[in-house]
């Protein structure tokens, strides 16, 4: 695989959650979550990570293990964001790759994260990239909280969806079979120049029902370009049960987690 050059990791970490309070500091494998997910950064070969976070106690855990990072407003409706804001304080250079990894996924492959900043380190129209995965099980077509997408044959986004799109007319919507469809795996590499007027953006209708942020992307003409992997991230963690889930992963004693949705950063 060719390389992505330099690129950078945030992670967002909003401290005050309302499904899992104080989240980022929430002990797995005796350790603050977040310090696992910055191990995933720094195993991904990123140059360079930054602990986004909207909170003090974050910010002093991170810097007692010598983890760069910022404390940002508490008002973000988004980690996207949060990114935007510390891509525009560090004045990072406009063509430089950002990648978002959230803190809540502590067992993201480090492959995944060098994988979605090499898919962008050579693409010249898109200023975004983002990993799908074959979907596995007919279920997950009908599941809101796997986020389907629809790309064109070059691998640029159409679509993204909670929806079972495409339907499958013939099957009435619920095929034996998924081959050919996607599940978005809702981690992103952006151009920083991107970054930086996202939050200016117009928020469309389309973003708002599905609550999908990428599609705010598409809708003003923007292009995501995707790229297939195969496997899993591990799964998202928005509250406690979530958080024994990836104990026990950590530990080994499960192989095959379910299904991660695509949203962004949760509230």
């Amino acid at each position: 695989m060719a390389g992505a050059g330099a690129f950078s990791v945030v992670i967002p970490a909003r401290y005050g959650s309302t499904r899992f309070p104080g989240k980022p500091l929430a002990m797995l494998g005796g350790r603050p979550m977040i310090l696992h997910t910055c191990d995933r950064a720094r195993e991904s070969g990123a140059r360079r990570i930054i602990v986004a976070t909207d909170h003090d106690d974050v910010l002093e855990v991170c810097a007692r293990e010598g983890v760069e990072a910022l404390l940002t407003r508490k008002d973000h409706e988004s980690g996207t964001d949060r990114l935007a804001e510390v891509t525009r304080r560090l004045a990072l250079p406009a063509r430089h790759i950002v990648v978002n990894l959230q803190g809540d996924e502590p067992l993201m492959p480090p492959d995944f994260i060098r994988r979605v900043a090499v898919t962008l380190s050579g693409e010249q129209t898109a200023p975004v990239a983002t990993l799908i995965t074959p979907l596995r099980h007919p279920h997950e077509l009908h599941d809101a909280n796997v986020v389907k997408a629809i790309c064109d044959k070059q691998g640029y986004a159409l679509y993204f969806s909670r929806a079972p799109v495409p339907w499958d007319r013939q099957q009435g919507g619920r095929p034996r079979e998924v081959e050919g469809w996607f599940r978005h795996l809702g981690i992103y590499a952006y151009r920083a120049a991107f970054l930086r007027r996202f939050p200016d953006l117009a928020v469309p209708q389309l973003e708002r029902k599905e609550s999908l942020e990428q599609l705010r992307v598409l809708w003003h003409g923007e292009r995501i370009l995707t790229t297939v992997v195969h496997g899993d991230r591990g799964p998202g963690i928005d509250t406690p049960e979530q958080l024994a889930e990836a104990e026990e992963q950590l530990s080994g004693k499960i192989n095959d987690p379910p299904p991660s949705d695509g949203a962004s950063e949760s509230h």
